[in-house]
């Protein structure tokens, strides 16, 4: 008789997905990277939406995961959008708005996105870019290895 083996809580599973917002725009794809994503469910490897949106699914299996910025990358806090003096920047620096930027913080390195610039300021955004953000995957399961180690880690949506 053939097994039938669901996804649960601490096992090891690898998957491709792709990643839209509400409006249809795709963010991330990981067969266009060509690279499946490998995670241990339950771990926090992942956000909590597609780590919640696995549990049941079979190998084969193909699955639509609405996820809600609670289960993501959390709400948008306008507190997080600051201005920030244009001398931290150095001599050289161009101003790039809506690209980003990246520094060291007390807690390692830290990333913004340029919103405007004024004389001698330069207005940073340091949510995550999908903060605030409903989040749509469709979620391909690949394997399913129960062993208490995984041979690869292949990276992907991280928390």
């Amino acid at each position: 008789m053939n097994e039938t083996k669901n996804v649960t809580h601490g096992d090891n599973i690898t998957v491709h997905y792709r990643g839209t917002l509400d409006d249809g725009s795709e963010f991330d794809n990981s067969h266009k990277r060509g690279e499946a994503m490998a995670f241990k469910v339950g771990e926090g490897e992942v956000i909590p939406g597609i780590d919640k949106g696995v549990i049941g699914m079979e190998i084969g299996d193909v699955k639509s995961i609405s996820i809600s910025p609670d289960d993501a990358f959390g709400p948008r806090h306008e507190d997080s959008v600051r201005m920030v003096p244009k001398q931290f920047f150095g001599p050289d620096f161009v101003v790039e708005i809506d690209s980003t930027v990246q520094g060291d913080g007390p807690d390692g390195p830290i990333l913004a996105k340029v919103i405007s610039e004024q004389n001698d300021t330069i207005t940073l955004d340091f949510n995550h870019p999908l903060a605030g953000k409903e989040l749509n995957f469709e979620v391909e399961l690949l394997e399913i290895d129960d062993s208490p180690q995984m041979s690869e880690d292949t990276g992907g949506v991280s928390a």
